[in-house]
Order: C-alpha cells, then structure tokens, then sequence
C-alpha cells in the first residue's frame, strides 16, 4: 500500500507526518512524506522556529512525484492540518492527479479545525475552505465531534445527534466518517468513544478516558484508521484496530508522563494491535 501524506513535519516531537509516517510504515505502508512546513516544534509550545513551505514548492514536491510515474500505485491521499487556503488548493488539485490516474484511491482528510476545549484555531478562512472545498472531494473525513458539529452546521452531543450530523456529513461528499472524541451525556463516566461509518453501517467503541493532552494523537488516528479501511474496507476492522493502537500510545506516554507521544517506544501496539475494545454497531 502506498500512501501520499501531505502535512506539517516537526523535527522535535510528533504532529503531522512526524506522527503519521512511522505508524504507517510499522504496519507496511510505503508512505510519501510531503511537508507543508518544517517547524522545529509543534505551536503549542508558544515558540517554535522554522519556514512555512510555500504553497508552490508544495506542489513542486507533488509534481516531482508524479513525474517518477508514482501516482498509479497511490492508493490513498492523507492531508491534516492546513495553515493557509493556498495548500487546499494544492491537495484539492493533487487529489484530482492521483484520481485521474488510479480511480480507486482514496483521499482521506483530517479537517482539523479546533475542539470543544478551546475552540476552533484555525485561521478564519479554513473552516468555510474546508467545508466548501475540501470536504466535497473527499472519501474519508476524520473530524473530532466538535469539528464535525463545525462542518455541518449541527450540535451532536447524543448517539442520535451525532449521527445525523455524520448523516449530514456524508451529504457532503465523503462516504466514510471517523468521529473521534465522542462525549454523550449518558456514556459511562470515564469513558469516551469513536464513532465510524460508511455505507455498510455505524460502529461506536468505548475506551477509557486518559486525562492528558496529546498532540499529535489526532494524526496518528486518522493515519492509522485509513490504512486499515483502504486495505480492509471495514469501519468496523479498522475502528477496532485504530482505538487499540492509538489507547495503548496515549497510556504509555501518559504512565511515562512525557509531554510528547512516545509514538517509537509504542510500536508494537501499531504492528500487533491488541484489540482490546470491541466496536458495538449502532445502525
């Protein structure tokens, strides 16, 4: 399986490629790196240095290669957190090259927007280029519950509202919905859920609830949950294998009580995921 991954790269720490590519590669993906910025650490930090990489040497990347004759083999697209609306128009335009030469790749967006913490982050016009454009085009969308509610215009909080606003994001466009940090009223207390569904179905699995901020989790969630659908074609598979893998990082990095995931030292979990939680189906 090859995947193209077109995210922000940090040489300390891991968000973006920097979290998505090892995970991938553990598990046998040949991942196509493509860095929208080198930063030396992820923002969170309140100081960081590093140049955002202009849009058009993005591209370039991009086009060099295609020009190697890789985009027939491309079986999936990944892109996460996008700073500015000239690298969506560079992913909405290399999903369409990647399409044009193998229909059966998927794209696979993360539209990561904010959460129900602190609200949405990003920058004004990335909501309305997502919503307008990017989602549109894509197969695979992987919003936590607050950025699905922001996309859609709706405000899940129950099993049933949630999913009618993954109804309404499949109208959208995408025919397959990763909701991660579900938090209903009437979940067990310390708990919370992922929810995924495509035409087959909805599951939803329950894990228990870590109290820690995690960067970078969200990346290698959505990385992980699209490998396992493009080789399975199973929101269920992929769901249960995702929620292992991703509990048994955050768990090892919370006991450790690093400020970073600890996303080498948890490779096994990736490889040989555990599958400790069952997905139950909702619909």
């Amino acid at each position: 399986m090859k995947i193209l991954s077109i995210q922000s790269a940090v040489a300390y720490g891991h968000v973006g490629n920097s979290a998505a590519v090892f995970p991938l590669q553990r598990i046998g993906v040949d991942v196509l790196p493509v860095n929208t910025v080198n930063f030396s650490n992820h923002t969170g930090y309140g100081a960081w240095r590093g140049p955002l990489i202009d849009p058009s040497d993005v591209a370039d990347v991009i086009t060099g290669i295609e020009e190697r004759g890789a985009f027939p083999q491309i079986d999936a697209i990944l892109s996460g957190y996008q700073g500015g609306e000239g690298i969506g128009d560079v992913i909405i335009d290399a999903v369409a090259r990647v399409k044009a030469a193998n229909p059966k790749a998927l794209y696979a967006c993360d539209p990561v927007m904010g959460n129900a913490k602190s609200g949405c982050f990003v920058a004004p016009a990335i909501p309305e280029l997502l919503r307008e454009r990017v989602v549109p085009v894509a197969d695979i969308i992987t919003p936590n519950q607050f950025e699905l509610g922001f996309l859609t215009g709706t405000e899940p909080d129950t099993l049933e509202s949630t999913l009618a606003s993954v109804d309404a994001a499949r109208a959208m466009g995408p025919s397959t919905v990763l909701v991660t940090s579900v938090e209903r009223p009437d979940r067990e207390e310390g708990t919370i859920e992922m929810l995924a569904a495509d035409d087959a179905g909805a599951w939803i699995v329950q894990t228990p609830y870590l109290p820690m901020k995690a960067n970078g989790s969200g990346d290698v969630t959505a990385a992980l949950f699209t490998a396992h659908y493009v080789e399975t074609g199973s929101a269920q598979i992929a769901l249960e294998r995702t929620a292992s893998s991703v509990f048994d990082l955050l768990q090892l990095t919370l006991d450790a009580g690093a400020r970073e995931l600890l996303l080498i030292e948890a490779q096994e979990s990736y490889a040989h995921p555990k599958l400790q939680f069952a997905a139950r189906q909702v619909r």
